[in-house]
């Protein structure tokens, strides 16, 4: 039986990957009336006279929507809502199990900008936390930054936001490995889309001075036809030399690559022309920009991907649960910048001096200590 044989088996048994239990026993008439009629009509007094009151006496303090369109879902694409289920059920899993966040999945059979921000308001009285997953790109950015705007609770993207911090906390320990600093290194982050903006302004705000994006059509500037408004934007901070051509060409001389785009457009020869020790991440599923023992044979010296058979894997999990933990934990209204880079120096440093290497700059997914580290950057970054 193949994985996706076994998956799809899995799934058929399970019927769903979570359950929802209830805290108590209703057993007896005393426990009925305490958890429902009469009973629950005093903490709704209490709630409708302060609505923070919610948090004390509601699921809200460590409760999450995970909420998507359906337009972008892992590299399946526009696959819309229903069939986005699977994966939103799982994401909600893994906030449960890697942070103890509960998590609702929620999947919308709209992919108007408008209507999925104003049900997003209107659903978000019984959460504590907004995640946005799977909204393509730009939609999600304009999603994202209205819900910012309009709710009091943390509204967070993680194929943005997520992504940047993992992807950072790599390079961060890329660069004690290399030697190397960021002030000085040349960056070229491929794909603008979602995860390559995020990955790229995260960098800049770090203080990387040199980072180039592009996507199909080659090297992104000023002058490139056909971009988003976000895309726009990012040209006042990127590539601020105006050099065009191909992806090859923005490889010469380049340090660092961050790939979040497609299979097997990297090269080898392309790698040989990058300085010495270079960093690869090629993040595309299930098969990267490049393979890492080609990237190493042409001379790079830390190669991550987004899979688990490789080293260096470049996985969300190790974020995501421990910003929201954090974040419902110390009551925050939104995640900052602060909040972001001060998770990715967390990650970054649980590996140690002595256990880093080219083929160990990221902790691993099941490492307990994650959660917790994260959580506590973001808590003792909230103002």
């Amino acid at each position: 039986m193949t994985n996706a044989q076994k998956a799809l088996q899995l799934h058929e048994e399970w019927n769903g990957k979570f359950e929802t239990t209830p805290k108590m026993k209703i057993a007896t008439r005393e426990d009925l009336s305490l958890a429902y009629t009469p009973g629950v009509a005093e903490p709704c007094k209490v709630i409708a006279k302060d609505k923070e009151a919610a948090y004390k006496y509601t699921i809200k303090s460590n409760t999450i929507a995970v909420v998507s369109d359906g337009s972008a879902v892992l590299g399946l694409g526009n696959i819309g809502a229903h069939a986005a289920m699977p994966v939103m059920e799982g994401k909600a899993v893994l906030f449960k199990e890697f942070g103890g966040v509960n998590a609702v999945p929620i999947c919308l059979d709209t992919q108007d900008t408008e209507e999925i921000i104003k049900t997003v308001v209107n659903i978000a009285p019984a959460f504590g936390g907004i995640n946005l997953e799977d909204i393509a790109a730009p939609r999600c950015f304009e999603v994202e930054t209205r819900l910012k705007e309009l709710l009091d609770i943390p509204v967070f993207h993680d194929d943005q936001h997520g992504t940047a911090i993992v992807v950072l906390a790599g390079i961060i320990n890329g660069l004690k490995v290399t030697n190397k600093k960021k002030e000085d290194v040349k960056v070229v982050v491929n794909g603008a889309g979602s995860a390559g903006v995020a990955i790229t302004k995260l960098l800049l705000t770090y203080g990387f001075k040199n980072v180039t994006m592009c996507d199909k059509s080659g090297i992104l500037s000023k002058a490139s036809k056909d971009l988003n408004w976000m895309q726009e934007s990012m040209m006042e901070v990127t590539n601020l030399e105006g050099k065009t051509g191909s992806l090859a060409d923005a490889l010469v001389g380049a340090d660092v690559f961050v790939g979040v785009s497609a299979p097997n457009i990297v090269t080898a020869d392309m790698v040989k022309t990058m300085n010495k020790d270079s960093i690869l991440f090629a993040m595309a599923n299930p098969t990267p920009e490049i393979m890492p023992d080609v990237a190493k044979a042409a001379g790079a010296r830390v190669v991550g991907t987004g899979r688990s058979d490789f080293p260096n894997q470049v996985n969300n999990v190790i974020a995501f649960p421990g910003i929201f933990k954090g974040a419902l934990e110390g009551r925050a209204s939104q995640i900052t910048e602060e909040m972001k880079l001060a998770a990715a120096t967390a990650i970054a440093d649980l590996v140690s001096d002595e256990e880093l290497s080219d083929v160990n700059i990221l902790p691993e997914a099941f490492d307990p200590r994650v959660a917790d580290v994260v959580a506590k950057a973001v808590k003792d970054h909230i103002k």
